[in-house]
């Protein structure tokens, strides 16, 4: 019985943060320049923590970018983190990505997905 009352507590306390956060998703919007972006900037990209931003930077002082796709010289990226990330790098102009949340609306029921005979 008292492991009951401890669950029911639980998912009270729990419940509306896990609601929120499966009612919304993090939308990126925008482009780092990858020759100019602080580390806190390549930060925000997808997949990117503090590390990988200042690998980014260290192969920069070396190298600039010539090329996007260079990035996969930088360790910890290849192929397939590029080319999630690679709608949001650019070599030119200010840095402007944003990270939104953005709610995810309900999926229909079942009674949506009924055909009349």
């Amino acid at each position: 019985m008292k492991w009951a009352w401890a669950w029911v507590l639980g998912c009270v306390l729990m419940g509306p943060g896990l609601s929120e956060a499966a009612s919304s998703r993090t939308q990126y919007v925008g482009v780092v320049n990858l020759n100019e972006a602080s580390a806190a900037e390549l930060d925000l990209l997808p997949g990117v923590g503090e590390k990988a931003a200042q690998r980014i930077l260290e192969h920069r002082k070396k190298r600039p970018f010539g090329r996007v796709e260079e990035l996969v010289r930088v360790k910890g990226f290849g192929k397939k983190k590029f080319l999630k990330l690679r709608a949001h790098l650019a070599l030119s102009g200010p840095t402007t990505l944003k990270v939104e949340k953005v709610p995810v609306p309900p999926s229909p029921g079942r009674e949506g997905l009924a055909t009349n005979p």
